[in-house]
């Protein structure tokens, strides 16, 4: 290898998933060293490591195609960086560009209105000061976000500080440049208005108008509005020009051209000496403004994290060494007793060791009704005890909790770019050179083709152009709407894992429910119990309980279960026989007990029929009713089922009328299964169902591009959730970390369901408003401010209405997508 190979090659590590053997090795190492550009790689079987040497500037992601085409896998990690100094989408494809070219990333994805980056890299070659130093050279600042929560010294949020730092900078110099710029509003503008004042000020003032106005206009150039030369010129040099390269230039062309125009008039040519100094003033002024409204509104698309965060209290009451202290959150180790008192906020997720009391937990589920805990239940942290008093051993503290997992993913669904956004930043890739051009083409139009003075024409058309053209509300259209969206959602119980649902979830035509646990409880209960007059329902109930107590089948325990809670003695069971296929018999207190399904009656020469009413319709409902005989007599007709959630009906109806059609799934006889159907008003059903078999059915339900939202309650439904278009798990309030689903329900019911998809079509409705405004707004002005409609009607826009216009275009996107914390869910749980 000579000098020249030598410098320009670099060494990559890359983590290999999946090898078990030598053959393997050389597998993986043949298909490395065949991507172009890999000049030797070698595979390391023990530490499941390839160390890969390329020619010139490492290219990871044929390599990792090449692995995985041989069946293998590479390792991969995250970070998620801050931002600042981006302004619009120019600067979002610009800082991603730079991320992507740092060796050993794969993915880079960039926030404009989180101000966040989320990279994904090749396990361990992630160097923060790397990506830093690339985010710095493109011209913005950037630093790695911790992985639990980003706090100081002072136990602040230090991205919640420095927004505030921005907004108060902002307010500072948007009254400071509104101070300076309304003496030469008031004299430049006032002339022209009224004569009189114009001739007041001639005699008055006489050059000294102009030269105050070049000092105060000057003052709000390059101190208020430094900040557009600062970030603006260095990326007009490098040939990537952003939005404060237009304010800069714009601004920048009407002072210059002012200022030759006060101290060198004999340079220009006669009939163009005129000054624009309240255009540049007002330019600087306009936009400050608008960036100040623009960073408020930001401040209040975050507010639904806040309001998680804010969930979790400061201190815990911890028991240590027979003695108790109030000790910070973050000291709370797993294993700690806490005691908790009425009224206050549990501190980490745990399992009660010790009293009792009524948690309101509808913060975590959105259901309203306090949950009691005794003795093993467990309690969430950030939810609130109410009246007793109890004590925990926690048992998920820091990042492992409940709120923390909540925390990390609605941050994750909002820093998503869901695939409508590819479209904005194609052209948001070309737009802003596009202005620059379009800037200039309007320049020598009006310059060559103009009337006198066709200087100034020229110069005030192609500044009202550059202003009037930033994609500011192009890049805030989408993830604004995003960042509202799921943050409503998580205030309603609604956590999408995948920002890419929202929009997914909007073009779902059929939702496929699975049965047990979504729409039943899950767990089967005694629903029916009627006696001949011969007995009591007590009796009957205690006798055949003390039967079924030898049993492990659910519905054995479900009628145990009931005796229990009816508080009745269960009695001693002297004789236990099972017969496979009929029923159980047994002796209890010197009385036969038999119970099992009429052919068991039948066999015992027993007749049902006292109960055929009532069988036929437990049948019509899906019911399958059990018989029991004591002392050879009938007694009772009993049913066990699985009861339908009382929230279910009323769902399933909310999402016929969003227009879907709704396929129970479940492995339940089909005759069961339909009459459930009937029952909810379900379109059709697939029973009989294997759990391996749920896979089958959704692909069947998602042919001829029909598009499938799943519905399951995540433990058995996982390959279902994933093979969806969109996987929606319904959690239990705790479990939501359900890796195979899109979109998780904490609240446990249906109405979730019909709240997140109401939502999607919300959110998407929003982002179209959001960028029908931003692109209608563009396509209409610019060609007004180039002056098309000067011929027609002696129309112009002044680069001071560019200005308004522009900033108001921004402010209106942010509070359009502000409306989206009004949301309101067709069912919501509260």
């Amino acid at each position: 290898m000579n000098e020249a190979e030598t410098a320009t090659t670099h060494t990559l590590q890359l983590s290999i998933k999946g090898m078990s053997c030598a053959s393997c090795v050389t597998r993986v190492e043949n298909a490395i060293r065949n991507v172009p550009g890999v000049r030797s790689a070698s595979v390391n079987l023990a530490t499941e490591r390839a160390s890969i040497d390329f020619t010139g500037a490492p290219t990871l992601p044929p390599v990792i195609a090449a692995i995985k085409a041989t069946g293998y896998d590479v390792g991969t990690e995250t970070a998620d960086f801050s931002l600042s100094g981006m302004s619009c989408a120019s600067c979002v494809q610009r800082v991603e560009n730079a991320i992507k070219k740092v060796p050993g990333v794969l993915e880079a994805t960039v926030n404009l209105a989180t101000e966040r980056a989320h990279v994904i890299a090749a396990l361990d070659t992630i160097r923060a000061g790397n990506i830093e130093r690339a985010v710095q050279q493109a011209g913005y600042e950037a630093y790695r976000l911790s992985t639990g929560q980003d706090k100081n010294a002072s136990g602040e949020d230090r991205e919640r500080t420095a927004r505030t730092a921005e907004i108060q900078s902002l307010r500072r110099d948007v009254i400071i440049a509104a101070a300076l710029t309304l003496p030469v509003f008031i004299i430049e503008m006032g002339g022209h208005l009224v004569p009189a004042f114009h001739h007041w000020i001639a005699e008055t003032l006489g050059p000294w108008s102009w030269y105050g106005q070049f000092a105060l206009t000057t003052l709000v150039l390059f101190g208020p509005g430094k900040r557009f030369f600062a970030k603006g010129i260095p990326t007009l040099l490098r040939g990537t020009p952003d939005m404060n390269a237009l304010v800069a230039v714009g601004s920048g062309a009407a002072w210059a051209f002012s200022v030759i125009a006060t101290f060198w008039s004999n340079l220009l040519p006669a009939g163009t000496i005129h000054v624009y100094y309240e255009a540049a003033a007002v330019i600087v002024t306009l936009i400050l403004l608008g960036r100040y409204l623009e960073a408020r509104a930001k401040g209040r698309t975050s507010e639904a994290i806040r309001k998680l965060v804010g969930l979790q209290p400061k201190t815990a009451r911890v028991l240590r060494d027979g003695t108790t202290a109030d000790i910070d959150i973050s000291e709370v180790m797993v294993g700690d007793t806490i005691l908790v008192r009425p009224g206050e906020k549990i501190a980490v997720d745990g399992e009660v060791t010790e009293g009792s009391s009524f948690v309101d937990e509808s913060m975590i589920t959105g259901e309203p009704v306090p949950v009691e805990k005794t003795l093993g239940a467990s309690v969430v942290g950030g939810t609130v005890n109410t009246t007793g008093s109890f004590s925990f051993r926690a048992m998920r503290v820091g990042s492992e909790t409940v709120l923390a997992q909540i925390i990390r993913l609605v941050e994750t669904a909002q820093g998503t770019k869901l695939p409508i956004q590819a479209l904005v930043d194609k052209i948001t890739a070309w737009f802003v050179p596009a202005v620059f051009a379009a800037a200039a083409a309007t320049f020598v139009a009006w310059f060559f083709l103009g009337p006198d003075p066709a200087l100034t024409f020229a110069l005030v058309n192609a500044v009202a152009v550059l202003i009037i053209a930033c994609p500011c509300a192009m890049g805030l259209a989408t993830p604004t709407s995003i960042m509202v969206g799921t943050g409503r959602a998580a205030e309603l119980g609604v956590l999408f894992r995948k920002g890419e649902a929202l929009q997914s979830l909007r073009d779902a035509t059929v939702i496929a429910v699975d049965k047990t646990g979504t729409l039943t409880a899950g767990a089967p209960e005694l629903t029916d119990l009627s006696v001949t007059s011969a007995f009591s329902e007590d009796d009957v109930l205690a006798l055949v309980a003390a039967v079924e107590a030898r049993s492990e089948h659910p519905i054995a325990q479900a009628i145990v279960a009931a005796a229990h809670q009816r508080g009745l003695t269960i009695p001693a069971l002297d004789t236990f026989e099972a017969e496979a296929g009929y029923g159980v018999t047994g002796t209890v207190n010197s009385q036969r007990v038999d119970v099992g399904a009429d052919r068991f009656m039948h066999k015992l020469a027993i007749d049902p029929s006292p109960f055929m009413q009532e069988a036929a319709r437990l049948g019509e409902d899906g019911k399958t009713p059990l018989y029991a005989a004591i002392n050879g007599h009938l007694a009772a007709i009993i049913a066990v089922a699985d009861p339908i959630k009382p929230t279910t009906q009323s769902a399933i109806q909310a999402l016929h009328d969003l227009g879907l059609k709704v396929v129970m799934v479940t492995g339940d006889n089909r005759h069961t299964a339909e009459a459930i159907a009937r029952q909810l008003g379900i379109d059709s059903v697939e029973a009989e169902v294997l759990p391996e078999g749920k896979v089958g059915v959704v692909k069947r339900l998602s042919a001829n591009n029909t598009r499938l939202a799943f519905v399951g309650d995540g433990i058995n439904d996982a390959p279902a959730l994933a093979s969806a278009d969109v996987g929606i798990a319904v959690g239990t309030g705790t479990d939501v970390a359900i890796e195979s689903a899109d979109v998780v329900l904490m609240s446990g019911d249906l109405r979730g369901v019909v709240n997140a998809i109401a939502l999607s079509h919300a959110t998407m409705r929003n982002i179209g408003q959001n960028l029908f405004w931003a692109f209608a707004y563009n396509a209409a002005l610019i060609p007004v401010a180039a002056g098309v409609l000067y011929p027609l009607n002696g129309t112009l826009l002044s680069p001071m209405l560019a200005a308004g216009a522009m900033a108001l275009s921004s402010v209106f996107v942010l509070s359009n997508a502000l409306r989206l914390r009004r949301f309101k869910g067709p069912l919501e749980a509260t």
